[in-house]
Order: structure tokens, then C-alpha cells, then sequence
């Protein structure tokens, strides 16, 4: 690929993709948002956050990968690197 995306654009798309599974347009999310920070943030949403992240991106977590995620900075990270690849 040598177009790489940048940060703001994945956490731009990022964000879309949690508005929608929280049902909340007004959501706003920075690199350093956690669960804590939103309230209906759990293990399941969590998995619809991932599986809806692998398919808006075109990329595929390994469950280390996955586990290893502290933030929502690190889930930008982490499909920009697998994005470069």
C-alpha cells in the first residue's frame, strides 16, 4: 500500500464506527479514551468494536493483539501498523 492513512483519519473512522455501536453521534473519542470512559463499553461491545474495525479496514487482530489493547490509541496504532503491512 503506499497511501498510508494517518492517525486522525483512522481515528476519525474509528470514532464512526463507535458512534454507531453505542448509539451516539455526539461520542467523542481521543487517543487516550478507555472503556471507563464510556459507560456501555463492554466485553461485547468491545467485540463488535474489533470485528467491526477488521472489516472497515481490511485488517485481521490476533488475539494477543487484541488482549494487549490499553486505549483507543492503541487500537489506531495497531491497524495503522497492520495497515502498512
Amino acid at each position: 500500500m503506499t497511501d498510508t492513512i494517518s492517525t486522525d483519519d483512522i481515528l476519525g473512522k474509528v470514532t464512526e464506527i463507535f458512534r454507531e455501536i453505542f448509539d451516539d453521534d455526539d461520542l467523542v473519542l481521543t487517543m487516550d479514551s478507555t472503556a471507563d470512559d464510556i459507560d456501555k463499553w463492554d466485553s461485547l461491545n468491545h467485540i463488535s468494536i474489533i470485528i467491526a474495525c477488521e472489516m472497515r479496514f481490511k485488517v485481521k487482530f490476533q488475539t494477543a493483539e487484541i488482549e494487549s489493547l490499553k486505549d483507543v490509541g492503541e487500537l489506531v496504532d495497531l491497524i495503522r501498523s497492520k495497515q502498512s503491512q
